[in-house]
C-alpha cells in the first residue's frame, strides 16, 4: 500500500513533536506501506520568515519572499529524516527542486503543473521513507515558488495523485473536519464525512483544517482523503464524493478575518467599467471574493469587492496609480472586516436558510456589510469583533451540535 501522510506545522513543531511523530511514521512503515511524507514549516517558523523581511524590506518583492519561506520546509524535512535515522529507519528528505514539482510564475500563489515520479519511486524501491518539502515548487526559470498558505495540503494531494497513493492522510492539531472552529464554538461536532464540495467551501471561506486547492485537487483526481489528528489516535473526517447518509441542512459554519473591504467610488454608469477594474485585478494576480455594486449619484456608481488582507497593499497601490483610468473619484478600504459564512449541500433546495441565519445574526446583535450566497452557502461580511458571538449564535441556530436540522 501507498501511504501518504501530510503533517502541519504544530505537529512537527519542536523536537519532542518531531518524534512522536517520527513514531506515528515508523508505525505505519513497519505495517508494510511504502512511505510518503509532506511537511510544513515547524509552528511558527513562516510568520517568524515575515517578520524578518519585514525588518529589512517591507516591500519585499514576492520572489525574494519565495526564496526566504521555503527555507522553513527545508529545515522540517531534514530534521525529520535525522530523527527517522536516529530511530533506525531509512529516510530521506527531498525538495520540490529534487522532485520535480513543476508550477506556474506567480510568486507567492504558485500552482501545480506537473509532478515527477521518478526520484520519489527510486527511493521508494531503495525502501526509503520519503519526505518532502510542503509548500513549493519550481516555475520555468527554476525559481522557487511557494504555494500560497496552508499549500503543503496541496503539495500532499497532488503528490498522491501523481503517484496514485491508496490513501492520503492529512495530520494536524484537530481531530476532523468540524461543524464550527472548537475553540470558538465549545460544542462543535465532529464530522465523520464530508462531501468534496462542501469542504471545498468550508476551506475557501475561512476553515482552517484543508487548503482549498488540495480539496479541488483531491476531487479531481478521485484521492481518498482523511482529516486526522497527529496528537491522538481519534478517528478523523473522510473527505469524499457525494456522502450516502442523511445529510444535515448545514454541514458547518466558518470565519475569515482575513478580509478586507476595498470600496471605489463614483465610476461612472457606463457598459465596461466593472471589467477596467477588474481586469486590472487580474492582471496583478488579485482574488477577489463577495463583489458588490451600488447606484451612486448623478449617474455614477459604486463598487466594494473584499481581498485578502495580505493583498491589501498591493490592491490599493495597483487601483491608486489606475485611478483616472478608470474613473474613480475615491478609493477607501477597511480592514476591520471579517466573513461569516455557513455550507451545506442541503441548503439547494431547503427555503428559509437564509432568514434563520439573519435571525441569529440579529439575535447576537450583528450588523451585516455585504452578503453573497451560492447555491450551498451564504457569507456576510461583518465587523471583525463580532466573529466569534456571530459563530456562536449560528451554530447553536441551526443546532449543529445535535443534527437535529437536517434536509428535507
Amino acid at each position: 500500500m501507498l501511504l501518504v501522510q501530510k503533517y502541519g506545522g504544530s505537529s512537527v513543531a519542536n523536537a519532542e513533536r518531531i518524534f512522536n511523530v517520527a513514531g506515528r511514521i515508523a508505525e505505519s512503515y513497519d505495517k508494510g506501506n511504502d512511505m510518503v511524507v509532506i511537511l510544513s514549516a515547524q509552528g511558527d517558523t513562516t510568520d517568524d520568515l515575515v517578520a524578518k523581511a519585514a525588518e529589512i524590506n517591507p516591500n519585499a518583492s514576492k520572489r525574494e519572499m519565495d526564496m526566504l519561506l521555503s527555507t522553513g520546509e527545508q529545515q522540517s524535512v531534514a530534521l525529520m529524516a535525522m530523527a527517522l535515522n536516529k530511530l533506525g529507519y531509512r529516510a530521506i528528505s527531498l525538495n520540490a527542486m529534487q522532485v520535480g514539482i513543476d508550477t506556474t510564475s506567480a510568486y507567492s500563489n504558485a500552482k501545480i503543473k506537473t509532478i515527477s515520479r521518478g526520484r520519489i519511486e527510486q527511493e521508494l524501491e531503495r525502501k526509503n521513507i520519503v519526505i518532502i518539502t510542503g509548500f513549493q515548487g519550481v516555475n520555468k526559470f527554476e525559481d522557487i515558488t511557494t504555494l500560497g498558505r496552508g499549500g503543503s495540503d496541496t503539495s500532499a494531494v497532488a503528490i498522491a495523485a501523481a503517484l496514485g497513493a491508496d490513501l492520503c492522510e492529512i495530520y494536524t492539531d484537530v481531530a476532523g473536519v468540524y461543524t464550527a472552529d472548537p475553540r470558538v464554538v465549545k460544542d462543535a461536532r465532529k464530522l465523520d464525512e464530508i462531501s468534496y464540495t462542501e469542504m471545498t467551501e468550508l476551506a475557501s471561506l475561512g476553515a482552517k483544517v484543508l487548503h482549498t486547492r488540495s480539496v479541488e485537487v483531491a476531487q479531481k483526481y478521485n484521492v481518498k482523503l482523511v482529516v486526522r489528528s497527529s496528537l491522538t489516535k481519534e478517528e478523523g473526517t473522510v473527505v469524499k464524493g457525494d456522502c450516502n447518509v442523511e445529510k444535515m441542512l448545514v454541514s458547518g459554519v466558518a470565519s475569515d478575518k482575513d478580509i478586507a473591504r476595498i470600496s471605489i467610488e463614483g465610476i461612472s454608469d457606463e457598459p465596461g467599467k466593472a471589467f477596467e477594474v477588474f481586469s486590472l485585478l487580474d492582471k496583478n494576480n488579485v482574488s477577489v471574493d463577495i463583489i458588490i455594486q451600488s447606484i451612486g449619484r448623478d449617474r455614477t456608481n459604486d463598487i466594494s469587492f473584499t481581498v485578502s488582507k495580505d493583498e491589501l497593499n498591493h490592491v490599493m497601490k495597483a487601483l491608486e496609480e489606475n485611478k483616472e483610468t478608470i474613473g474613480a473619484k475615491q478609493i477607501s478600504f477597511d480592514d476591520s472586516m471579517a466573513k461569516v459564512s455557513i455550507v451545506g449541500a442541503g441548503m439547494a433546495t431547503h427555503p428559509g436558510v437564509a432568514s434563520l441565519m439573519f435571525e441569529a445574526l440579529y439575535d447576537a446583535d450583528v450588523n451585516i456589510a455585504m452578503i453573497s450566497t451560492s447555491e450551498i452557502k451564504i457569507s456576510v461580511l461583518i465587523n471583525e469583533k463580532d466573529v466569534d458571538n456571530a459563530l456562536i449564535a449560528i451554530h447553536d441556530k441551526f443546532n449543529l451540535a445535535t443534527q437535529s436540522l437536517r434536509k428535507s
